[in-house]
Protein backbone atom coordinates (compact mmCIF):
# COMPACT_ATOMS: atom_id res chain seq x y z
CA UNK A 1 0.00 0.00 0.00
CA UNK A 2 1.51 3.23 -1.09
CA UNK A 3 2.04 6.24 1.30
CA UNK A 4 -0.49 8.20 0.01
CA UNK A 5 -3.29 5.96 -0.23
CA UNK A 6 -2.28 4.99 3.65
CA UNK A 7 -2.31 8.45 4.55
CA UNK A 8 -6.11 8.59 2.99
CA UNK A 9 -7.09 5.96 4.86
CA UNK A 10 -6.25 7.56 8.02
CA UNK A 11 -7.29 10.23 7.21
CA UNK A 12 -10.95 8.98 6.48
CA UNK A 13 -10.99 6.49 9.72
CA UNK A 14 -9.95 9.88 11.69
CA UNK A 15 -12.61 11.92 10.50
CA UNK A 16 -15.52 8.69 10.69
CA UNK A 17 -14.11 8.28 14.22
CA UNK A 18 -14.92 12.18 14.98
CA UNK A 19 -18.21 12.05 13.36
CA UNK A 20 -19.32 8.96 15.03
CA UNK A 21 -19.23 10.81 18.39
CA UNK A 22 -21.25 13.65 16.94
CA UNK A 23 -24.00 11.89 15.59
CA UNK A 24 -24.09 9.54 18.88
CA UNK A 25 -24.82 12.37 21.14
CA UNK A 26 -27.03 13.90 18.84
CA UNK A 27 -29.29 10.75 18.67
CA UNK A 28 -29.22 10.55 22.53
CA UNK A 29 -30.25 14.13 22.93
CA UNK A 30 -33.42 13.43 20.98
CA UNK A 31 -34.15 10.59 22.77
CA UNK A 32 -34.14 12.57 25.78
CA UNK A 33 -36.25 15.41 23.94
CA UNK A 34 -38.62 12.44 23.21
CA UNK A 35 -38.51 11.19 26.86
CA UNK A 36 -38.87 14.86 27.67
CA UNK A 37 -42.04 15.45 25.52
CA UNK A 38 -43.35 12.06 26.76
CA UNK A 39 -43.13 13.09 30.47
CA UNK A 40 -43.89 17.53 30.10
CA UNK A 41 -45.00 17.62 27.20
CA UNK A 42 -48.86 18.19 27.65
CA UNK A 43 -46.92 21.12 30.16
CA UNK A 44 -45.24 22.61 26.88
CA UNK A 45 -48.34 22.43 24.20
CA UNK A 46 -49.43 25.71 23.73
CA UNK A 47 -53.34 24.78 22.41
CA UNK A 48 -54.80 21.71 23.32
CA UNK A 49 -54.29 19.30 20.99
CA UNK A 50 -58.32 17.47 20.44
CA UNK A 51 -59.64 21.56 20.41
CA UNK A 52 -61.62 21.53 17.28
CA UNK A 53 -61.75 25.43 15.64
CA UNK A 54 -62.73 24.69 11.78
CA UNK A 55 -62.30 28.18 11.49
CA UNK A 56 -58.59 28.01 11.36
CA UNK A 57 -58.77 24.48 9.88
CA UNK A 58 -55.46 23.53 7.32
CA UNK A 59 -53.47 26.62 8.45
CA UNK A 60 -49.62 27.02 7.23
CA UNK A 61 -47.33 27.02 9.63
CA UNK A 62 -46.89 30.65 11.46
CA UNK A 63 -45.64 32.50 14.42
CA UNK A 64 -48.99 31.57 16.20
CA UNK A 65 -49.18 27.42 15.11
CA UNK A 66 -45.59 26.73 14.66
CA UNK A 67 -46.70 23.29 12.86
CA UNK A 68 -49.46 24.57 11.39
CA UNK A 69 -53.11 23.64 12.05
CA UNK A 70 -55.20 19.98 10.82
CA UNK A 71 -58.45 19.73 8.66
CA UNK A 72 -60.30 20.24 11.89
CA UNK A 73 -58.19 23.36 13.52
CA UNK A 74 -56.23 21.55 16.62
CA UNK A 75 -52.51 23.18 16.58
CA UNK A 76 -50.12 20.11 15.21
CA UNK A 77 -47.67 21.06 17.17
CA UNK A 78 -49.46 20.55 20.35
CA UNK A 79 -50.72 17.50 18.97
CA UNK A 80 -47.04 16.11 18.37
CA UNK A 81 -46.22 16.49 21.72
CA UNK A 82 -48.87 14.97 23.09
CA UNK A 83 -48.14 12.37 20.70
CA UNK A 84 -44.82 11.15 22.39
CA UNK A 85 -46.89 10.62 25.72
CA UNK A 86 -49.41 8.05 23.69
CA UNK A 87 -46.78 6.39 21.23
CA UNK A 88 -43.47 6.28 23.46
CA UNK A 89 -45.41 4.57 26.54
CA UNK A 90 -47.53 1.95 24.27
CA UNK A 91 -43.60 1.37 22.91
CA UNK A 92 -42.18 0.60 26.05
CA UNK A 93 -45.02 -1.26 27.40
CA UNK A 94 -44.42 -4.07 24.74
CA UNK A 95 -40.96 -3.75 24.98
CA UNK A 96 -41.41 -4.57 28.89
CA UNK A 97 -44.11 -7.25 28.33
CA UNK A 98 -41.64 -9.27 25.72
CA UNK A 99 -38.81 -8.93 27.75
CA UNK A 100 -40.30 -10.39 30.22
CA UNK A 101 -42.01 -13.41 28.41
CA UNK A 102 -39.07 -13.72 26.00
CA UNK A 103 -37.00 -14.34 29.06
CA UNK A 104 -38.87 -16.53 30.86
CA UNK A 105 -39.36 -18.63 27.79
CA UNK A 106 -35.32 -18.83 26.71
CA UNK A 107 -34.01 -19.28 30.37
CA UNK A 108 -36.87 -22.61 30.99
CA UNK A 109 -35.42 -23.75 27.58
CA UNK A 110 -31.55 -23.24 29.05
CA UNK A 111 -32.22 -24.70 32.36
CA UNK A 112 -34.92 -27.25 31.62
CA UNK A 113 -33.62 -29.67 29.97
CA UNK A 114 -32.82 -31.42 26.13
CA UNK A 115 -36.71 -32.15 25.89
CA UNK A 116 -38.17 -28.69 27.31
CA UNK A 117 -35.48 -27.10 25.23
CA UNK A 118 -36.56 -28.63 22.31
CA UNK A 119 -40.31 -27.94 22.73
CA UNK A 120 -39.90 -24.28 23.72
CA UNK A 121 -37.53 -23.59 21.25
CA UNK A 122 -39.73 -24.70 18.26
CA UNK A 123 -42.81 -22.87 19.13
CA UNK A 124 -39.98 -19.78 19.18
CA UNK A 125 -38.93 -20.97 15.99
CA UNK A 126 -41.96 -20.97 14.32
CA UNK A 127 -42.77 -17.33 15.89
CA UNK A 128 -39.76 -15.77 14.29
CA UNK A 129 -40.71 -17.40 11.16
CA UNK A 130 -44.08 -15.44 11.25
CA UNK A 131 -44.10 -11.90 10.56
CA UNK A 132 -44.74 -9.97 14.17
CA UNK A 133 -46.53 -6.99 11.62
CA UNK A 134 -49.05 -9.50 10.14
CA UNK A 135 -49.76 -11.66 13.46
CA UNK A 136 -50.16 -8.53 15.52
CA UNK A 137 -52.72 -7.13 12.30
CA UNK A 138 -54.75 -10.32 12.80
CA UNK A 139 -54.73 -10.31 16.93
CA UNK A 140 -55.60 -6.24 16.85
CA UNK A 141 -58.38 -7.04 14.58
CA UNK A 142 -59.58 -9.81 16.46
CA UNK A 143 -59.49 -7.39 19.84
CA UNK A 144 -61.42 -4.71 18.47
CA UNK A 145 -59.44 -1.51 16.80
CA UNK A 146 -57.30 0.59 19.55
CA UNK A 147 -54.01 1.39 21.17
CA UNK A 148 -54.72 -1.05 23.85
CA UNK A 149 -55.58 -4.26 21.66
CA UNK A 150 -52.22 -3.17 19.62
CA UNK A 151 -49.77 -3.05 22.40
CA UNK A 152 -51.44 -6.51 23.82
CA UNK A 153 -51.29 -7.85 19.77
CA UNK A 154 -47.75 -6.76 19.79
CA UNK A 155 -46.69 -7.96 23.14
CA UNK A 156 -47.60 -11.57 22.54
CA UNK A 157 -45.77 -11.71 18.87
CA UNK A 158 -42.70 -9.57 19.96
CA UNK A 159 -41.16 -12.35 22.63
CA UNK A 160 -39.64 -15.03 20.48
CA UNK A 161 -36.48 -12.60 19.20
CA UNK A 162 -35.88 -12.18 22.98
CA UNK A 163 -36.50 -16.14 24.20
CA UNK A 164 -34.29 -16.87 21.21
CA UNK A 165 -31.21 -14.13 23.00
CA UNK A 166 -31.72 -15.45 26.37
CA UNK A 167 -31.52 -18.86 26.35
CA UNK A 168 -28.56 -18.41 24.53
CA UNK A 169 -26.80 -16.23 26.77
CA UNK A 170 -28.25 -18.26 29.94
CA UNK A 171 -26.54 -21.24 28.05
CA UNK A 172 -22.93 -19.52 28.01
CA UNK A 173 -23.24 -18.44 31.73
CA UNK A 174 -25.28 -21.39 33.35
CA UNK A 175 -21.67 -23.69 33.59
CA UNK A 176 -19.30 -20.77 34.02
CA UNK A 177 -17.03 -21.21 37.42
CA UNK A 178 -18.35 -19.01 39.70
CA UNK A 179 -21.97 -20.77 38.81
CA UNK A 180 -20.32 -24.11 39.69
CA UNK A 181 -18.62 -22.73 42.81
CA UNK A 182 -22.13 -22.04 44.31
CA UNK A 183 -23.84 -24.72 42.82
CA UNK A 184 -21.41 -26.80 45.57
CA UNK A 185 -21.48 -24.27 47.98
CA UNK A 186 -25.31 -25.31 48.27
CA UNK A 187 -26.55 -22.79 46.80
CA UNK A 188 -30.94 -22.80 45.95
CA UNK A 189 -31.99 -23.38 42.93
CA UNK A 190 -33.57 -19.66 42.65
CA UNK A 191 -31.20 -18.20 44.45
CA UNK A 192 -28.90 -19.39 41.78
CA UNK A 193 -30.76 -18.26 38.75
CA UNK A 194 -31.97 -14.86 40.12
CA UNK A 195 -28.34 -13.82 41.90
CA UNK A 196 -25.69 -15.36 39.82
CA UNK A 197 -27.18 -16.72 36.53
CA UNK A 198 -29.73 -14.39 35.35
CA UNK A 199 -27.67 -11.19 36.27
CA UNK A 200 -24.40 -11.63 34.63
CA UNK A 201 -26.60 -13.57 31.22
CA UNK A 202 -28.76 -10.67 30.83
CA UNK A 203 -26.37 -7.17 31.17
CA UNK A 204 -26.29 -6.74 27.45
CA UNK A 205 -30.30 -7.28 26.93
CA UNK A 206 -30.37 -3.77 27.18
CA UNK A 207 -28.92 -3.07 23.92
CA UNK A 208 -31.35 -5.11 22.26
CA UNK A 209 -34.62 -3.82 23.64
CA UNK A 210 -33.20 -0.01 22.68
CA UNK A 211 -32.91 -1.23 19.38
CA UNK A 212 -36.12 -2.84 19.42
CA UNK A 213 -37.92 0.40 20.50
CA UNK A 214 -37.79 2.21 17.04
CA UNK A 215 -39.00 -1.36 15.26
CA UNK A 216 -41.93 -1.60 18.30
CA UNK A 217 -43.04 1.87 16.98
CA UNK A 218 -43.11 2.04 13.70
CA UNK A 219 -45.00 -0.81 13.83
CA UNK A 220 -47.53 -0.02 16.61
CA UNK A 221 -47.85 3.58 14.49
CA UNK A 222 -48.06 1.44 11.22
CA UNK A 223 -51.08 -0.19 12.91
CA UNK A 224 -52.70 2.92 13.87
CA UNK A 225 -51.93 3.99 10.57
CA UNK A 226 -54.12 1.25 9.25
CA UNK A 227 -56.87 1.52 11.69
CA UNK A 228 -56.47 -1.11 14.18
CA UNK A 229 -54.50 0.47 16.49
CA UNK A 230 -55.17 3.76 17.98
CA UNK A 231 -57.71 5.40 16.31
CA UNK A 232 -58.57 9.50 14.81
CA UNK A 233 -58.74 11.76 16.87
CA UNK A 234 -56.22 10.10 19.21
CA UNK A 235 -52.44 12.25 19.12
CA UNK A 236 -51.20 9.09 18.77
CA UNK A 237 -48.19 9.79 15.66
CA UNK A 238 -49.55 6.58 13.20
CA UNK A 239 -53.31 7.79 13.91
CA UNK A 240 -52.06 11.60 13.22
CA UNK A 241 -50.52 10.26 9.62
CA UNK A 242 -53.83 8.65 8.80
CA UNK A 243 -56.08 11.18 9.87
CA UNK A 244 -54.41 13.87 7.46
CA UNK A 245 -53.53 10.98 4.97
CA UNK A 246 -56.32 12.83 2.68
CA UNK A 247 -54.56 16.36 3.07
CA UNK A 248 -50.96 15.90 2.24
CA UNK A 249 -51.31 17.19 -1.09
CA UNK A 250 -52.40 21.25 0.39
CA UNK A 251 -51.53 21.13 3.81
CA UNK A 252 -48.35 18.58 4.04
CA UNK A 253 -47.22 20.18 7.50
CA UNK A 254 -50.25 18.12 9.37
CA UNK A 255 -48.66 14.84 7.91
CA UNK A 256 -45.02 15.39 7.49
CA UNK A 257 -44.43 16.99 11.25
CA UNK A 258 -46.07 13.88 12.72
CA UNK A 259 -44.01 11.44 10.62
CA UNK A 260 -40.72 13.56 11.18
CA UNK A 261 -41.27 12.89 14.82
CA UNK A 262 -41.45 9.42 14.21
CA UNK A 263 -39.15 9.03 12.10
CA UNK A 264 -36.48 10.68 14.01
CA UNK A 265 -37.33 8.99 17.54
CA UNK A 266 -36.87 5.98 15.68
CA UNK A 267 -33.87 6.39 14.07
CA UNK A 268 -32.80 8.12 17.37
CA UNK A 269 -33.22 4.68 19.06
CA UNK A 270 -31.47 2.65 16.51
CA UNK A 271 -28.37 5.14 16.58
CA UNK A 272 -27.66 4.30 20.35
CA UNK A 273 -28.78 0.93 20.47
CA UNK A 274 -26.08 0.01 17.77
CA UNK A 275 -23.41 2.64 19.59
CA UNK A 276 -24.25 0.45 22.92
CA UNK A 277 -23.77 -2.29 20.94
CA UNK A 278 -20.44 -1.42 19.93
CA UNK A 279 -19.20 0.02 23.61
CA UNK A 280 -20.78 -4.23 25.27
CA UNK A 281 -18.89 -5.74 22.15
CA UNK A 282 -14.87 -6.05 22.64
CA UNK A 283 -14.40 -7.91 19.10
CA UNK A 284 -16.15 -4.87 17.41
CA UNK A 285 -14.14 -2.15 19.58
CA UNK A 286 -10.93 -3.96 19.21
CA UNK A 287 -11.38 -3.81 15.00
CA UNK A 288 -12.05 -0.56 16.07
CA UNK A 289 -8.65 0.57 17.16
Amino acid sequence: MSAATTGVTGAVAARIRHRVPFVEGVALAVVVVVVAMAAVGPLLAPHDPYAVNLTDALLPPSAEHWFGTDANGRDVLSRVLYGARVTLPATLVVIAASTVIGVLIGTVAALGGKVVDEVLMRITDIGLSLPAIILALGLSAALGPGLSSAVIALSVTWWPGYARLARTLVREVKDAEYVDAARVLGVPQGRLIFRHILPNALNTLYVQTTVDVGAVMLVISGLSFIGVGAQVPSAEWGAMIAGEANNLTNAWWAVAFPGLALLLTALAFNLVGDWLRVRNDPTIRREAR
